[in-house]
C-alpha cells in the first residue's frame, strides 16, 4: 500500500512538474518577445553616448562625407534621411555596427578601409539593435517603409 501512495505520489509530482514547465514556457516566450522589441530610448541615450561624436548629435553626419579625408577614409556619413544609412538592410547595418565597417568587408572579400570600429565588445546586440530602431524612428515613414521592404528582400 505504501509503495502505491508513494508511487502515486511521484506520478502526481512528475505530472504538475511538467505542467509547470510548459506554463513557465510560455510565460518566458512572451516575456522574450516583449523584451524584443526595441528600445528607442534606450537606443537615443546609447547614440548619444557611443555614435553622436562621429555621426553627429543630430544625426547629421561629418563634413564632406561623400569624399575621402587626408587619411583616404570616407567621413562619418548622416544617418538622418539624408544619408545612404535607410539604403541598407536591418542586417547589414548592425553587422557593420557590431563588427566595423572593415572587418565586415573584409569577411565579404572586400577590401575598404573604413573608419568605422566595431562596437560588439561595447554594446550587447539588443543595445545595438535599440540604438539602430532610434535612428529608424527618426526618419520620415516612407523612407521608413522603404528600409523595411529592403530588410525583408534580403531576407528571403
Amino acid at each position: 500500500m505504501m509503495r502505491r501512495l508513494a508511487f502515486l505520489f511521484l506520478v502526481l509530482v512528475a505530472v504538475f512538474a511538467l505542467i509547470w514547465l510548459f506554463v513557465d514556457q510560455d510565460e518566458a516566450d512572451n516575456r522574450a518577445s516583449i523584451s524584443d522589441k526595441p528600445d528607442v530610448v534606450q537606443g537615443e541615450t546609447l547614440y548619444a553616448t557611443s555614435c553622436a561624436s562621429c555621426h553627429g548629435a543630430n544625426l547629421e553626419g561629418q563634413a564632406n562625407w561623400r569624399s575621402p579625408g587626408p587619411d583616404g577614409r570616407l567621413p562619418a556619413p548622416p544617418h538622418d534621411e539624408n544619408g545612404h544609412t535607410w539604403h541598407h538592410s536591418d542586417q547589414l547595418l548592425f553587422d557593420y555596427t557590431k563588427l566595423g565597417g572593415k572587418a565586415l568587408m573584409a569577411q565579404r572579400d572586400i577590401e575598404f578601409d573604413s573608419g568605422m570600429p566595431a562596437f560588439g565588445d561595447q554594446l550587447t546586440d539588443t543595445e545595438i539593435n535599440n540604438v539602430l530602431a532610434y535612428i529608424k524612428s527618426t526618419w520620415p515613414e516612407r523612407v521608413q517603409t522603404m528600409q523595411a521592404e529592403r530588410s525583408a528582400a534580403e531576407a528571403e
